[in-house]
């Protein structure tokens, strides 16, 4: 017979207990805690999510906006620097800083298949602020919008020298690196002075304008005399700031004239001559001032030959030197002027180098030609220069130059 009674369920597993009311409490309690947590912790990633969605936005359209440019004519002039090896992008990188493209993208865009701007040179350039960007490729294309170009000659000195023949000035170092700094930004004209950057040369210290340390103890001697860095500017081309200080102006021109001048191997030169580095650019600058370049290295032998004998120099250019001038010949009042540089009444080498010397000029007073000439003198309007060691022989040399009108060089 079926038992008609309800079977009741079996329970599996231990036995449940009862949880008190304050284990409740804390359950729950733990369970709030992990929820807010987790709330934060997606508030948080989100926020980065939106930071970095936003900068990257930001950026990308900065950089890289398309279409976004400036209309107009612009706000105010500037001078911005084109560094060597700058690829378009990198130009635009630098317009967009100051404010003279409003991005990137616009300015490749706009440079976009112009071989002039892939080809523009390293130097600074006037452009105005906030202006198209097809207009900033003009600007940067235009030969007359780059300032702060300094060309310095071969035999070029600091200051201004006259021709005494023709009364022509010659502009000194000093004079054309003040022509490279001018320029005008809204309508006023901007220069570094000549006498600020004689100035300079004079009182800031040799450290100051990054003289070279085997050119300190002749630069020192000196004083505050401006000369004192005569020759340590190298010729050749530079690329000079407008905005620069004068003593930071030439600091740079001398340290690139260090630079130029190591690259003959003059320090090891000078010590297989048992001269200083120094002495050897001083003798570069007087042979070219003294002769023509197919003369240079016979020249440099007189020089040396004359030192080797304790010989006074007796060089024209070492007197006109501090009077700023150039003459075929100097009077007996010039020559009797005692100078630093006036090897007439001095023994050795002048003071300072009395120019710029170029390479072909510092090559030859490394390099002289073998001989044992103690006198030259150039005897037609040719350049021909004849050398010899017999006085007598060299006076008739001079007779010569004086019967076909030539006095240069005379000794």
């Amino acid at each position: 017979m079926v038992d008609s009674r309800r079977a009741e369920p079996e329970t599996i597993g231990p036995p449940r207990h009862r949880m008190s009311r304050s284990a409740r409490k804390r359950t729950e309690r733990g369970r709030r805690r992990r929820r807010t947590v987790g709330r934060f912790v997606l508030a948080g990633i989100g926020v980065v999510v939106v930071v970095a969605v936003l900068a990257g936005t930001k950026l990308w359209h900065t950089m890289f906006g398309s279409g976004d440019d400036y209309t107009g004519d612009g706000t105010r002039d500037i001078v911005i620097h084109v560094q060597a090896g700058d690829s378009t992008t990198m130009v635009g990188e630098t317009l967009q800083n100051q404010h003279v493209v409003k991005t990137v993208r616009a300015f490749v865009n706009a440079a976009h298949g112009n071989a002039a701007i892939t080809a523009i040179q390293p130097g600074y350039y006037q452009v105005r602020t906030e202006i198209p960007a097809a207009d900033a490729v003009t600007r940067l294309t235009d030969p007359k919008n780059r300032v702060g170009r300094l060309v310095v000659p071969e035999g070029r000195q600091l200051d201004d020298t006259t021709d005494m023949k023709t009364n022509k000035v010659n502009p000194g170092i000093f004079s054309l690196i003040s022509q490279a700094t001018c320029v005008d930004l809204d309508g006023n004209r901007h220069c570094v002075a000549v006498g600020d950057l004689r100035a300079a040369a004079a009182d800031s210290s040799p450290a100051v304008l990054a003289v070279p340390s085997w050119a300190m103890e002749p630069v020192t001697e000196l004083g505050n005399n401006h000369r004192r860095i005569e020759g340590l500017i190298a010729p050749g081309t530079f690329n000079v700031d407008p905005a620069a200080s004068p003593p930071n102006i030439l600091a740079s021109l001398i340290s690139a004239g260090a630079v130029e001048y190591m690259k003959s191997g003059l320090v090891d030169t000078a010590a297989s001559l048992h001269l200083s580095p120094y002495d050897i650019l001083v003798v570069a600058s007087l042979v070219q001032q003294e002769s023509n370049t197919q003369d240079f290295p016979k020249v440099a032998r007189v020089i040396y030959n004359r030192l080797h004998e304790h010989r006074t120099l007796e060089f024209d250019s070492t007197v006109n030197y501090p009077l700023d001038r150039r003459e075929v010949a100097t009077s007996d009042a010039d020559r009797a002027q005692r100078t630093p540089w006036n090897t007439y009444v001095s023994p050795g080498l002048p003071a300072t180098a009395v120019c710029s010397p170029g390479v072909d000029a510092l090559r030859a007073a490394e390099h002289p030609a073998p001989g044992d000439w103690l006198y030259f003198v150039t005897i037609d309007a040719q350049g021909t220069t004849l050398f010899t060691r017999d006085y007598q022989q060299h006076l008739a040399n001079i007779k010569l130059a004086e019967r076909n009108g030539v006095l240069d060089s005379a000794r």
